[in-house]
């Protein structure tokens, strides 16, 4: 979460809840760093070795008309809050061994268009303030991929991701789609598929935030929790998902706790989809769209997102 230069709850100046497949924005200004809901059925999978590689898109529309408080309580702020994002994602899978499994690597470019409004009560009337930001946001990469398929039907991968503080920043902006911050995820994600097609898939991940040396904010580790449970129809696989998201520390501000120590969390669920039909021209698909509830100093709101993906 973020610090104010008002003197307001500090859940007031909340920036943008980011849910895209690439590097996003910060808990600081009350948004998560890493992107939401990426990551459902076939978590666990990578695509296998190619010429050239795997090419993925994902488009994703976040939005909140309300901010939650420290107690999850609804804020008196006012909130428009609307993020939408394309990213493009490569992968590269080989056939080199590591650790037992496979080596992979890939890299995520994502843009982001986003705008906030929020109504501020005040002694002297209502104080509106609006914030826009349209642009590359933080490059994310993850040097160290390695697969395994330990057994039939059960498929995991380890990564280790970077998020580079690549993206557009001003620190007196009241949106920005970069952090200003490094961030490392070390993360782990599985697949199940029972032979009569039902589907359990999950991948979690902790990330560590760099200092803002902007602001002097460095906010806390955070637990990332995103799953799907479903059942293959022929090319599809119908079911839910979500994602449950809690700051495991406090954020700090030139060392110190900031005020309470700020921590968020939020959770959400809803129906999930994708296709594949193995030999046909079409890409994978993945789409969902999902509700969030349970949110603690952060925006509460909608997600909807679809994934596509190509082997060269």
């Amino acid at each position: 979460m973020s610090p104010t230069s008002l003197s307001i709850p500090k859940i007031l100046v909340s920036a943008a809840a980011l849910t895209l497949a690439g590097a996003a924005h910060s808990v600081e200004s009350g948004a998560p760093i890493t992107p939401f809901g990426v990551f459902d059925f076939g978590a666990g999978m990578l695509p296998p070795p190619s010429d050239v590689a795997t090419v993925g898109m994902r488009a994703a529309a976040y939005s909140a008309s309300e901010l939650r408080d420290t107690r999850g309580k609804v804020s008196p702020v006012g909130i428009k809050l609307k993020v939408n994002s394309a990213a493009l994602a490569i992968i590269k899978s080989t056939d080199v061994p590591l650790l037992g499994g496979t080596y992979a690597f890939s890299a995520v470019v994502p843009y982001l268009d986003m705008s906030n409004k929020l109504t501020i009560p005040t002694p002297v009337g209502p104080l509106p303030l609006k914030g826009t930001n349209a642009a590359v946001g933080d490059v994310t990469i993850a040097p160290v991929i390695v697969k395994w398929a330990p057994s039939p039907g059960l498929f995991v991968n380890g990564r280790l991701e970077l998020q580079l503080p690549t993206g557009s920043y001003r620190a007196d902006r009241l949106i920005n789609s970069g952090s200003n911050h490094w961030t490392a995820s070390p993360a782990m994600a599985f697949t199940w598929i029972s032979p009569a097609g039902l589907e359990v898939s999950s991948n979690i991940q902790i990330n560590f935030h760099g200092k803002n040396k902007d602001t002097q904010y460095q906010s806390g580790a955070e637990y990332q929790h995103e799953f799907a449970i479903g059942q293959h129809v022929g090319p599809w696989t119908l079911g839910v998902g979500g994602y449950l998201y809690q700051q495991l520390a406090d954020d700090k501000q030139n060392g110190t706790k900031f005020q309470d120590g700020n921590r968020s969390r939020v959770m959400a669920l809803g129906p999930a989809i994708s296709f594949f039909e193995l030999g046909s021209d079409w890409p994978l698909i993945w789409a969902h769209a999902y509700k969030e509830f349970g949110a603690r100093n952060r925006s509460q709101g909608t997600q909807f997102a679809v994934r596509a993906a190509w082997t060269f």
